[in-house]
């Protein structure tokens, strides 16, 4: 997309702490009052989330002024990797499935993953506490996963290792296309020029 285009809007990238929704307005009317993203930073007028995380999922969440750019980065042009703490040792069998696609449900339609790069890590990532405790190891091992997509169906990472048998207890995006968390502290916001090299 041309620079030209990109003149008169902004762009950011955040790291999205646990809790938070990934939007500047809440469009629920109940009681309860949650976390938005305009509490972080005083983003400008029609600022957008790109490719949504949930509310108990963190790290890199892109923000932009500009609809037609939003659009392409959640294409599956632009890979995304998570880092998945789960509930158990993943085997290496768990492993395989998760490259070579599950099955797991979309608003009630049933729907095989597509092909992703997927991988043990050997050390535990040095993210920040969550605010939310994660139980300990007296309730037995967890282990840490990469994931890699080109597509971003809702809740897809947590629903493809649960259908594996290891449940995600915590789940971190740490890179959205060449764009990764690099040194951001949580809840830190960081206007960028550009999402492309």
């Amino acid at each position: 997309m041309e620079e030209a285009n990109q003149i008169n809007h902004q762009h950011f990238i955040i790291f999205k702490p646990y809790g938070f929704l990934s939007q500047l307005v809440n469009n629920d009317i109940s009681k309860y009052k949650k976390k938005l993203l305009c509490e972080l930073f005083p983003f400008p007028e029609n600022t957008m989330a790109i490719g949504r995380l949930d509310e108990k999922s963190e790290g890199l969440l892109l923000l932009t002024t500009n609809g037609a750019i939003s659009e392409l980065v959640r294409s599956s042009k632009f890979e995304k990797e998570y880092f998945a703490q789960v509930d158990g040792n993943i085997t290496e069998e768990a492993i395989e499935q998760l490259k070579n696609g599950v099955e797991i449900g979309i608003h009630g339609v049933k729907y095989i993953t597509k092909n992703c790069d997927v991988f043990k890590l050997e050390n535990t990532p040095d993210f920040p506490e969550r605010s939310k405790k994660i139980r300990d190891e007296r309730h037995g091992p967890t282990s840490w996963v990469s994931i890699t997509l080109k597509e971003g169906k809702f809740r897809q990472v947590r629903k493809m290792t649960a259908a594996v048998g290891f449940p995600t207890l915590r789940l971190v995006r740490v890179r959205v296309g060449s764009l990764n968390l690099e040194k951001l502290n949580l809840g830190e916001v960081k206007k960028i020029d550009s999402f492309f090299d």
